[in-house]
């Protein structure tokens, strides 16, 4: 208890360890419980100590937490990306110091407003994180990754994502942390009342869980999954496109029954300008079979001379050629935003230095052979589900396509599926997850996994998937509820500090 005054180092190097524990409660691990336990000495020290030193707290609990979530960044810089091994560690150190600095501020905002008194916690805790998490999510481009809610697909929190989004699962679970705090640091009747208090955000999650915000829409879509399993270091090899562009081919042809073929992202390891042929050979093959190939290719802009190039998605029904062109471009992977002196080094350097463009923020949507539309996400846009609103409810499916080779066998691709999940229970909708070498899947509009397919080896997932229909409230509304909700919670705290 009296460790933050004491031993300050000890005690930031305690915080620094319970946010590598934490990372125990996302997925591959699935401790989910640990994130609410673990929070509890971090919330300790922000009621107790001044501000600074909440801070300081709250910025080791992040750099622990964010080294230890996202190593992968190294592998795909410095494995898959061929860049100087200072460029991927820095890179990696930079994005956790900055992720770690949004913690800064949640410890400083809630020792501050908090003052010393616990049952403050229950109301403060919850608002100021999730604004927090809502902030990373999108400052910069932003970098929502292991926000809380999404380690809780799983357990009775999950229903609160269809009624107020990833955010308001982040909300619960630091409401559950902050409210069993306070029951801790009272006495008598009163620590039984809050320790009560604290069961009721379970009790209401299980409850919200018998309720259906969509309903079927029509009868099953039989869907197939094509995955090649090529390895990341030979997918962009001359000598491996033509065994690429016939292994995507000929299992398509396989598939007389499935009404819809989903192939990963940029699964065509080329330019649509120099497979023309190809495109037209496959859309003679969805005539003749009546299926809709949705395939990754990256895209040239030929009215503008083809000198723009874009990450997209293509459906071929026989007949039209839609696309979808990806918007939430990846810093540093697929733009720099850096100036064209650095951008002159790079190219030098023989690094990755030129931008793609990104997709217009309102697309149509793609549509199959038989009708069915279909909403994409290109990559992790699955992590910025409120993107996707504008396709609802119109779409009945939800399609990504993702190419998580790029992370090697790490954690990344799972946490990858579990924001993928979340997704389905924001939108009520059944995904569709094709990735070049795993986690393909099948989600259901409830989160849960259907099926899934192996890692780093060729597979073929094939599923009827029945699309939905009606909106959910957070389809509908998106984050303003939750997000306002905080800033009320925050407002009632400082009209009472003024009383």
């Amino acid at each position: 208890m009296t460790l933050p005054a004491d031993q300050p180092r000890l005690s930031r190097l305690i915080a620094f360890i319970l946010g590598c524990l934490t990372t125990l409660g996302f997925a591959p691990f699935g401790f989910h419980l640990l994130i609410p336990v673990l929070l509890l000495p971090i919330l300790f020290v922000c009621v107790t100590a001044a501000p600074r030193d909440a801070a300081g707290h709250s910025f080791c609990y992040g750099f622990g937490l964010f080294l230890t979530g996202t190593y992968w960044i190294y592998i795909s810089v410095a494995v898959f990306g061929q860049a100087p091994v200072w460029i991927g560690v820095m890179l990696m150190l930079g994005l956790t110091v900055i992720m770690s600095f949004w913690l800064y501020l949640a410890g400083w905002l809630i020792s501050r407003l908090t003052q010393g008194e616990p049952l403050q916690l229950i109301a403060v805790a919850p608002a100021v994180w999730v604004l927090v998490e809502w902030l990373r999510g999108w400052v910069l481009t932003g970098f929502p990754w292991l926000a809380f809610g999404y380690a809780n697909v799983d357990t009775a929190f999950a229903a609160y994502a269809p009624l107020a989004g990833i955010y308001g699962v982040s909300f619960v679970v630091v409401l559950t942390s902050a409210t069993l705090l306070a029951a801790i640091m009272n006495r008598g009747t009163q620590r039984l009342i809050i320790a009560g208090f604290a069961v009721v955000p379970w009790l209401l999650g299980i409850g919200l869980g018998f309720v259906e915000w969509t309903e079927e829409a029509g009868e099953p879509v039989r869907i197939t999954i094509l995955q090649a399993g090529i390895p990341q270091e030979q997918k962009w090899l001359a000598s491996q496109k033509q065994p690429t562009l016939d292994y995507y081919r000929e299992e398509t042809r396989k598939l007389p029954d499935s009404e819809i073929v989903v192939w990963p992202e940029v699964a065509i390891p080329s330019l649509t300008s120099r497979e023309a042929t190809f495109l037209s050979l496959l859309q003679s093959d969805a005539r003749a079979s009546g299926q809709t190939i949705l395939l990754g290719i990256l895209e040239d802009d030929e009215a503008r001379g083809g000198t723009v190039i874009y990450n997209s998605v293509i459906a071929l029904d026989g007949e039209r050629r839609q696309t979808y062109r990806k918007r939430h471009l990846v810093p540093f992977g697929e733009y720099f935003p850096v100036p064209a002196t650095v951008r002159e080094w790079m190219r030098m350097m023989n690094l990755p230095h030129n931008d793609l463009a990104a997709g217009a923020d309102y697309q149509d949507l793609l549509e199959s052979a038989g009708g069915q539309r279909i909403a994409v996400a290109i990559c992790y846009e699955d992590a910025y589900s409120t993107e996707l609103r504008y396709a609802l409810p119109e779409a009945g499916i939800l399609v990504n396509v993702s190419n998580d080779a790029w992370f090697g066998d790490s954690i990344a691709p799972h946490q990858h599926l579990q924001i993928a999940q979340m997704l389905s229970l924001e939108l009520g909708r059944p995904s569709v997850r094709s990735t070049n070498t795993g986690i393909s899947a099948f989600i259901s509009h409830r989160g849960e996994l259907l099926e899934t397919g192996p890692q780093f080896a060729a597979a073929r997932i094939t599923a009827d998937v029945t699309p939905r229909r009606g909106s959910t409230p957070y389809a509908s509304f998106g984050h303003a509820p939750v997000l306002g909700l905080c800033l009320a919670l925050l407002g009632l705290n400082w009209l009472r500090a003024r009383l």
